[in-house]
């Protein structure tokens, strides 16, 4: 049985002005607390000495205003000041009310802590000069994402002076900055930066949460990330070194987009922290049955109720904060399904939360990312949000994974694939299997590793995982890595495994970045950065999961290929489509697309489907719209055995000019040009790319 959505005597909908302004803002009298509980029977603000976090100093009442906010407005309420709620209510099932523990802000700006599960908030100012400064704006089909970790970037960074190593103004730092100009990539999605604390199991291992995914407050930036000149100022200088690297990031025309978590908390489940939700209304803010038991949809314990007017609010004012006081690009929602559940715990892409994230006007031009997936009923939604998001494409990453990697490792022990070209050249195309029409192709975020999971040297290193460190006996991390070691288990100096390796690593690469979509680079897979087969480091904050920025000459070789195919990908908008072509009628900015066997003969449908043929040309003609026209042939070969492929004779087109090769161990230098009609050698498992013209 479901719980009720608790009632308010305020207009219905989370747009209610009655919902306005919580937290606290200033006024003529002194700064004014807003705090929603719908179970509440009474809240108190405690004010803490400046120093002292445990010398209280004053206590006063809030009253009950209306919609089931309670406020209170004094002159001890200003900048700086350290405060906490307490609140009181009814017990019973579902209820975790107790009138003495300390509570922070949902709305706080600031945070301190006084110790483990110690914390205050703390009330700022939070002006800051942006010099003139704007968003980049990068449109979609140029946008090329570069996930990493906001400390695990610069740790390591020999060019960084050690003050500036893992936090904000390191990765602001011009070094950092440059090193991402070079590559190419134009938005930076840093993993959770939202104030977040670590599990105590975590804690009783001797590990951490290096990830984030276990946020505290969703309107503070992590402290820890910024540096100790900073974190002794407090937490008005921590958000102005927050806001001083987006200011740098992007006056050097590079966005920023935060993974972000509002799905869960830190509370975790029963019998978990009372820090902030759980002791203003537990009832309300986490979803349960009637008799208390939390329905998590997330895997950690507990879930976000957004059917709450007042918790799907706080969501949207925590990214109005963001995006505009703190000038975001956009955002990745983490496990978006348990977003979008309505009061029956049903996923809706309708639900009010996500169309009015969409329909916002102050969040206008922002990049919308869900992780569309969690663990409840039915949480598997890829391909089912509305239009205007972008998706994390699992489908994609499979595929691909599948074609380069567990394709030819089965053919080493079958003879042959167990699957054709058909589903992979899908994908390459944009997924519109997945993605609707109206969607298109910048529907797709596509990736082949992130954060989670193996990085691409270990994909192409590994078998199966290697997590023993994390201290539970290797059940955690997925067991279904789609990976392939090429012959032998982790390290190896055998140099023939060691090539295989590098071209596998190559044609991934290479896939990634000329597909349709928006493709996005896990962060140290440009240089071929290995956690030693560990593909869930979420609790490593060690030189396992820093970057490192030694390179070998391979990996120096791996990281030019990577700026290569950015570089092409930009020059060529045959490979960046915005809109799926229509058959027989021209669609502006989208990609005509026509598929060549190895002969130069159009794909027939047993070559689609055929396993023991699995090589394709695909050829890509621009509909020009605001680019002049433009026309790539991408040759692709799925097996290990060699082929000549046959360039096809197409109307218009007098040669081919060869811009990349996943053969070579680094980009070449001169271009060769072709004819239609000749050949052009394949070795096993390989691609390369061609401007027909």
């Amino acid at each position: 049985m479901v719980s009720p959505t608790p009632t308010t005597d305020a207009p219905a909908g989370l747009l209610s002005p009655a919902l306005d302004d919580l937290g606290v803002t200033y006024t003529s009298d002194g700064g004014r607390l807003r705090v929603w509980s719908g179970h509440a029977d009474g809240i108190e603000l405690v004010i803490f000495d400046d120093t002292d976090l445990d010398w209280i100093i004053d206590t006063i009442p809030l009253r009950l205003v209306g919609g089931s906010v309670w406020e209170v407005t004094t002159p001890l309420l200003r900048p700086g000041t350290r405060y906490a709620i307490r609140v009181s209510g009814p017990t019973g099932p579902g209820n975790t009310f107790n009138p003495r523990t300390l509570l922070l802000d949902p709305y706080a700006r600031g945070l301190v802590s006084g110790g483990f599960s110690d914390w205050r908030s703390v009330a700022i100012d939070g002006s800051f000069d942006w010099g003139g400064v704007q968003k980049p704006r990068v449109p979609l089909d140029r946008t090329v994402i570069y996930e990493g970790h906001l400390k695990g970037l610069t740790k390591r960074h020999p060019a960084i002076t050690p003050a500036l190593h893992g936090t904000y103004a390191g990765l602001a730092n011009p070094a950092m900055i440059e090193y991402l100009q070079g590559l190419g990539v134009t938005s930076v999605e840093l993993l959770p930066v939202h104030a977040f604390a670590s599990e105590p199991r975590l804690h009783q291992l001797g590990l951490s949460n290096y990830w984030g995914y276990n946020t505290l407050n969703f309107f503070t930036p992590h402290a820890a990330y910024a540096t100790e000149a900073s974190r002794r100022e407090g937490p008005e200088a921590i958000l102005r070194e927050f806001k001083g690297m987006v200011r740098l990031l992007h006056e050097a025309g590079l966005e920023v987009i935060l993974d972000v978590v509002y799905n869960h908390t830190a509370e975790e489940g029963v019998g978990g922290p009372r820090s902030s939700f759980r002791g203003i209304d537990n009832r309300s803010y986490y979803r349960q049955l009637d008799d208390g038991t939390y329905v998590d949809e997330t895997g950690c314990g507990n879930a976000v109720n957004t059917a709450t007017d007042a918790s799907a609010r706080l969501i949207l004012d925590s990214l109005r904060y963001w995006a505009n006081d703190l000038q975001i690009d956009g955002f990745r929602f983490d496990l978006a399904a348990t977003l979008g559940r309505d009061a029956q715990h049903h996923f809706t892409p309708d639900h009010p939360l996500l169309r009015t994230i969409l329909d916002d006007p102050a969040l206008a031009d922002v990049k919308m990312i869900a992780e569309p997936w969690d663990v409840g009923m039915g949480g598997w939604q890829t391909g089912n949000f509305g239009a205007g998001w972008s998706e994390w494409n699992d489908r994609y990453r499979d595929r691909v994974r599948n074609f380069w990697l567990s394709d030819v490792d089965y053919a080493r022990r079958a003879s042959t694939a167990p699957v054709g070209i058909g589903g992979f050249a899908t994908r390459l195309a944009g997924s519109s299997n997945t993605f609707s029409h109206e969607r298109g192709p910048l529907a797709s975020v596509n990736f082949v590793t992130a954060h989670d999971g193996f990085t691409l040297r270990d994909l192409v290193s590994y078998d199966v995982k290697h997590n023993l460190a994390n201290g539970e006996q290797n059940r955690d991390g997925a067991d279904t890595n789609r990976s392939f070691n090429h012959g032998a288990e982790g390290p190896t100096d055998d140099p023939h495994i060691l090539a295989t390796r590098r071209k596998a690593m190559r044609n991934l690469l290479g896939t990634l970045l000329l597909s349709s979509g928006i493709p996005m680079l896990t962060a140290g897979d440009e240089f071929g950065r290995t956690q030693r087969g560990n593909n869930n480091a979420y609790c490593h904050d060690s030189t396992l999961t820093w970057l490192s920025w030694d390179h070998a000459d391979w990996q120096k070789d791996l990281q030019a290929h990577v700026r290569r195919l950015i570089t092409l990908r930009g020059e060529n908008p045959a490979l960046r489509p915005i809109r799926f072509a229509v058959q027989d009628r021209p669609t502006p900015s989208a990609s005509v697309m026509d598929w060549y066997d190895e002969s130069g003969a159009m794909m027939s449908i047993d070559r689609w489907t055929n396993p023991a043929h699995r090589t394709l040309q695909y050829v890509a003609a621009s509909t020009p719209e605001h680019e002049a026209f433009n026309r790539i042939l991408l040759m692709v070969h799925g097996n290990e055995s060699p082929i000549d492929v046959t360039l096809p004779d197409i109307e218009g087109v007098t040669r081919y000019v060869e811009l990349w090769s996943s053969i070579d161990e680094r980009p070449a230098e001169i271009a060769e040009t072709y004819e239609p009609g000749d050949l052009v050698p394949l070795p096993g498992t390989s691609m390369r790319l061609f401007r027909a013209e």
